[in-house]
């Protein structure tokens, strides 16, 4: 018995001997894959409040909303702050110079209005002229369209006759009986008659707003500080807050005055300079479209496309010819190109760098939801934004993404 379990011991120490070989090689390659097989990404975990996240989306979109529901109310409200801010150094130059107030406010303000309607006024009969030669223009564009054909059936006549097709079998099928066509000249009228009143009350809406504006810059520039005190004060009652406050509000300040600075400067510079290449043109009517190119520069990005489309248009009007189309829209572009390059970006040197994709993305955003005064007012909205962010430690993100 004894004998019998001392073999089956030996037998079993045999096997031990003999398998440490194998487990070892089997755990060596093991060891080896392991490392490979169990390697895992790093992950970066940020705290989310997912209670707080959810409150500051609803925010913003409520935001959005009442910006857009309120467009005719905020419009002329940041119109009227911009245009104080850009005009209260004068008005501070004149209380240098011992006038009161309210009565170089009063000059400020009458000096703009009265040099606006005069510059109108004596450009009167430059636009009066343009846009009567506007049906002379229908009439030209839709000969050189029938001219470009050649007597054949245009692309866009062959896609409404298919689509007439498409829309009668369409009717037969379903057992839908057609649905006679207005005549042209109906059409025609009706349409005329809603785009002139449409315009006129556009016109009111304008003015109105105008003048909305102009008692918002004055009542801004006559109250002074008090507004920047105010806010000031409710900020909160540490003497750091306050500090940051007011050091927020100078670098506002500075922003729109600079970027006010830029924009008289270099429009009407590009007002001069187009004015000058139209006259060696011969456009006629060259200082309203040098006015109205100055006018549309404002505008980021689109102002240029909007003056060599007006401007080759009444090349087209005039000369009739590709080359004076070549020429007007050569001279806008190198213009812009010329000012863009060194003037703007000369003088915005001393400014806050910006994003230029997140200034394209703003610009975007403002004009959906404000339209074309979006488009004039993105700038220094953002300009806006990028200053508060870059002094509230919240926005941190916001001022890492708009920044250069």
């Amino acid at each position: 018995m004894n004998k019998n379990m001392t073999n089956k011991n030996n037998e079993n120490d045999g096997q031990k001997e003999t398998l440490p070989a194998e487990v070892a090689t089997g755990s060596a390659e093991s060891r080896a894959v392991a490392p490979a097989s169990n390697a895992r990404t790093p992950l970066i975990h940020f705290p989310v409040d997912a209670r707080g996240l959810s409150l500051k989306i609803l925010a913003g979109v409520a935001v959005i909303f009442a910006l857009s529901a309120g467009h005719s109310f905020f419009i002329p409200l940041v119109f009227g702050i911009f245009l104080a801010y850009t005009l209260n150094p004068v008005v501070k130059w004149l209380e240098k110079l011992h006038v009161p107030r309210v009565l170089g406010t009063s000059i400020v303000l009458s000096v703009i209005v009265c040099g606006t309607v005069a510059g109108a006024y004596n450009l009167r009969d430059e636009f009066t002229s343009i846009l009567k030669d506007l049906p002379v223009a229908t009439q030209k564009i839709s000969r050189a369209m029938k001219t470009t054909d050649n007597g054949e059936v245009s692309t866009f006549q062959q896609m409404q006759a298919a689509a007439a097709e498409i829309e009668k079998a369409t009717n037969q099928v379903a057992g839908v009986r057609a649905v006679p066509k207005k005549t042209l000249t109906d059409q025609s009228v009706l349409n005329i008659t809603q785009w002139l009143w449409t315009g006129s009350m556009g016109a009111v809406a304008f003015f109105g707003q105008a003048m909305v504006v102009v008692f918002l810059v004055f009542f801004f520039l006559l109250s002074g500080d008090l507004f920047k005190r105010k806010i000031v004060k409710i900020s909160g009652r540490s003497l750091s807050s306050r500090k940051i406050t007011v050091h927020i509000l100078d670098a506002i300040n500075m922003s729109i005055q600079n970027y006010m600075l830029i924009l008289l400067v270099t429009n009407v510079l590009f007002g001069l300079l187009m004015w000058g290449a139209l006259q060696v043109i011969g456009l006629e009517n060259a200082g309203a479209w040098a006015v109205a190119a100055a006018f549309l520069h404002v505008i980021p990005y689109f102002g240029t496309v909007l003056i060599i489309g007006a401007m080759s248009l009444a090349a087209f009007m005039q000369f009739e010819t590709i080359a004076s189309i070549v020429a007007v829209s050569s001279a806008a572009l190198v213009i812009s190109t010329i000012i863009g390059t060194f003037v703007t970006t000369w003088m915005t040197g001393k400014m806050a760098k910006m994003n230029a994709a997140a200034v394209f993305v703003s610009l975007l955003f403002w004009t959906w939801l404000w339209g074309i005064w979006g488009m004039l007012l993105s700038i220094p909205l953002i300009f806006i934004i990028k200053v508060i962010s870059d002094h509230v430690d919240e926005l941190y993100a916001v001022s890492e993404l708009l920044g250069d």
